[in-house]
């Protein structure tokens, strides 16, 4: 009896413990109440480990905010910022002063006027414009990627990276620790001593012992020299490429920018370069005088679990809410909060066509049921859903009207919203906007319209093993 009251009294406490730190998060709460039933002796150090709040550390804050300053002059100084919605360049936006001042209020990064960018469609065309522009490099590389493999395009960038660096080039490399585990050492050794330096974000046993092994950086960034800068959704991997057996073809999206815009995507990758190596940069040199004549509108947000909002969230609920035609999204996870969810089905009351792309084939099984357990209420909201047929769909991108369109690591779930390091790139420029309007099309060619009579027909154990899954999808 002495051991069950033991036990229920643990229980009772564990209880109050994630309600009192979770109470903003309602969903979270749920979640973790049911692990905590699930395994009550371990739940409340299962939470210490994997769910503390990140921002609980305060050096980590206070290097944060030193990074800031040190580095926010360069940027601003040398920039345009755009402070009308006249001047975006956009005329759907002429009067919209309103969104654009929501916008710039998410980030430390303004909207920006002096911008050329380039969308580029899968890994092929993503690598050869990247490794170009590294080979091309004369003062620095910068290199941030979640995952790095030691394969053929791993080497090759490697090669590159080595190349450069016994020529006299800086070249500083961050993988997240994590998602790059399996990068083996005698990799890292090799770019070593060559002179490459590489750190890891969050090495798994130090994240675990502090209590942020849930806390990963997804961001994909590549600056060269200052000048050109790459970011979206594809890491450095064979599998971007098609030649996984399992996954296939891959459909992903990356965009090159060259322009204002750079200076703001070094400041992030600055940021976490400190963060992760405890080194300071800041020096002119890094954010060089760029000659681009483009004229196009681009605003970084960046966004993590160290932010005081949650800037990821907010600029897809911004995007959402100002669309009045079109909402078009292509997410390989789709684990929506409930705001997310009220601006989609908003949307279609309103009259806006909301189509929304999903795989058809699923890198991890109980992320994708998860996904489908939101599909019911949507569907019968009006919002279209599509799974992509010829391959794995991985391409963060969404748009809104001819307003704004977003590419980026972002995924539409809660743990990009809330959980990661994440970087985006939100562009104005109607041609821009329009050309990935016109990829959208072409994927809804590979793609097949779940039809919701015959989803709502699904047998009762997948709707169970949904269910499961959607009662954890706030961790996922």
């Amino acid at each position: 009896m002495k051991i069950f009251i033991a036990v229920l009294c643990l229980i009772i406490i564990q209880i109050i413990v994630i309600l009192f730190l979770e109470y903003r998060r309602p969903q979270r709460a749920i979640a973790w109440l049911f692990l905590l039933f699930c395994c009550p002796p371990l739940g409340l150090l299962v939470y210490y480990f994997l769910g503390r709040d990140y921002r609980q550390g305060r050096k980590l804050k206070a290097c944060a905010a030193g990074t800031r300053r040190g580095l926010h002059g360069h940027a601003e100084e040398r920039s345009h910022s755009v402070i009308r919605a006249e001047d975006t360049g956009n005329p759907e936006l002429a009067g919209r002063t309103e969104l654009l001042r929501l916008l710039s209020g998410l980030s430390e990064s303004p909207v920006t006027g002096r911008n050329a960018t380039r969308i580029l469609v899968n890994a092929g065309e993503t690598y050869t414009s990247m490794l170009e522009a590294m080979e091309a490099a004369s003062e620095h590389i910068h290199l941030e990627v979640y995952i790095f493999r030691d394969d053929g395009i791993g080497e090759r960038f490697q090669d590159v990276m080595i190349r450069k660096a016994r020529q006299g080039v800086k070249v500083r490399l961050l993988c997240d620790g994590l998602g790059s585990h399996k990068l083996s050492r005698r990799f890292l050794r090799a770019l070593s001593g060559a002179g490459v330096e590489t750190h890891l974000f969050l090495p798994p046993l130090t994240s675990l012992l502090g209590g942020r092994f849930n806390y990963r950086n997804h961001r994909k960034i590549l600056v060269v020299d200052g000048l050109v800068g790459f970011t979206g959704g594809i890491n450095i991997g064979d599998e971007y490429l098609g030649k996984d057996p399992k996954m296939g073809f891959w459909r992903d999206t990356h965009l090159k920018l060259e322009g204002d815009a750079v200076y703001f995507i070094q400041r992030i990758f600055l940021k976490d370069w400190r963060l992760a190596s405890g080194e300071r940069l800041s020096h002119p040199r890094l954010f060089p005088v760029h000659a681009c004549e483009g004229k196009e509108g681009v605003q970084i947000i960046s966004s993590g679990p160290d932010g005081a909002i949650d800037s990821a969230q907010a600029m897809i609920f911004a995007g959402l809410s100002a669309a009045e035609k079109r909402i078009w999204i292509e997410t390989p996870y789709f684990i929506p909060d409930p705001a997310i969810l009220r601006a989609l089905k908003t949307a279609v009351l309103r009259g806006a066509d909301v189509r929304i792309i999903i795989p058809g084939k699923p890198d991890n099984a109980f992320v994708y049921n998860a996904s489908l357990s939101y599909l019911d209420d949507l569907l019968d909201a009006g919002v279209k859903f599509y799974r992509y047929r010829k391959g794995f769909m991985h391409a963060k991108v969404w748009i809104a009207d001819g307003l704004l369109a977003s590419v980026g690591s972002v995924n539409l779930d809660m743990r990009s919203f809330y959980s990661n390091f994440e970087l985006s790139a939100v562009l104005l420029q109607p041609l821009r906007i329009e050309e990935l309007a016109d990829q959208f099309r072409c994927d809804l060619e590979d793609s097949e319209a779940v039809d919701p009579d015959v989803f709502s027909k699904r047998g009762n154990a997948a709707r169970r093993k949904e269910e499961i899954c959607s009662l954890l999808s706030p961790l996922l």
